[in-house]
């Protein structure tokens, strides 16, 4: 009788609840305090600062509802979230390489999307170097999404929805490529993540055990050169060792400038939420953060155009790795995860 009852007790309660959130839907609502930007603690200014694409909730709904839209691909299966999941950072777990339209296989790795307007070019190679054309890159890739701007355009303004809230945004019923563009920048740009453990410990407001301590110690002098506090990346293309996969056959850099010296550089990415964001490197080698500082720790396994501040890392002892480890779990930001602005409302609400 009491299994009955407590049974019948859970039920009751998910269904208010999910009945609270049906009725309401205010925990989705976005206001003009949710689309203000402030710069956080201790970050530089931004390199994007939205001068020309004035932010506002309208323009923002947009932007999210196109990104979780497959209206962007071809045959309409394929999203930007897709490949960047929400809970990883907005990045793709379990996958190496990224996957598209048709079911085919990139030669990347899915780079997370966070504090995306203090970069001064995207990609693993720097192929675009502006926020507000970046998403013309994967939607017109063959391998991802397949499309094309101009019938993206006339498939959005075919559908109502999309039609009412242009209308909404911009007074007026123009749809063009440039408001798709700006309606994206506002929603990605406005994934800012700064209050992790490690943020609220630079700024007095919380605590990092000894262990912690010890590999923010050694973090500093072994691999901040290249991932800089507080963005934890220095915007710079570098060589971190590793030799080609000769399956990939992927020269990063070389591949948009042509320079010999740039053959086998690569973005250096950000650190933050890396707990979140595995697997490792451009090609998603590496599945564990051990494997990445086994790497580095061994010079053996470098290739011959290695960084040099690669060289002075030298050798990690087990005492070390396990210190940076923990040292690199506390820029896990779960505030930015779990940040209700980036949720889309339509697939928690879908109805199958």
């Amino acid at each position: 009788m009491k299994v009955q009852f407590l049974y019948l007790f859970v039920v009751i309660s998910i269904t208010l609840i999910l009945f609270s959130f049906d009725q309401k839907e205010d925990f989705f609502e976005i206001t003009k305090k949710d689309v203000k930007f402030i710069v956080p603690k201790g970050f530089p200014e931004p390199n994007y600062k939205f001068k020309n694409n004035k932010l506002t909730p309208e323009i923002f709904l947009i932007g999210r509802k196109l990104f979780y839209d497959e209206i962007l691909s071809k045959d309409n299966t394929v999203s930007c979230a897709s490949c960047h999941e929400r809970i990883a950072a907005f990045a793709h777990v379990d996958h190496k390489l990224s996957h598209g339209i048709y079911g085919k296989i990139g030669t990347r790795n899915v780079p997370p999307i966070q504090n995306m307007v203090w970069k001064t070019s995207f990609m693993w190679d720097g192929g675009i170097n502006h926020i507000e054309v970046q998403p013309i890159g994967p939607i017109t890739n063959k391998i991802e999404m397949d499309e094309t701007i101009e019938n993206v355009i006339f498939k959005i303004k075919k559908d109502p929805i999309y039609v009412q809230m242009f209308q909404k945004a911009y007074k007026d019923d123009i749809i063009s490529s440039e408001r798709i563009m700006k309606s994206l920048t506002q929603f990605i740009g406005m994934m800012v993540s700064s209050n992790s453990r490690y943020d609220r410990f630079i700024q007095q407001k919380d605590t990092l055990s000894k262990l912690e301590k010890n590999g923010l110690t050694l973090f500093r002098q072994k691999c901040a050169s290249c991932h800089t506090e507080p963005l934890f990346s220095n915007n710079q293309f570098l060589s971190n060792g590793l030799k080609m996969d000769s399956t990939l056959k992927d020269y990063g850099r070389y591949s948009i400038t042509k320079k010999e010296e740039d053959k086998l550089k690569f973005s250096v990415p950000s650190l933050r939420n890396i707990e979140m964001t595995y697997p490792y490197m451009h090609d998603g080698r590496f599945k564990k953060l051990s494997d990445v500082l086994n790497f580095y720790s061994n010079s053996s396994l470098h290739s011959e155009n290695v960084d040099a501040r690669v060289k002075n890392i030298g050798v990690l002892s087990a005492d070390d790795k396990k210190s940076i480890i923990a040292f690199l779990l506390t820029l896990t930001d779960k505030s930015f995860l779990y940040d209700r602005r980036f949720v889309d409302p339509e697939y928690v609400f879908r109805k199958e």
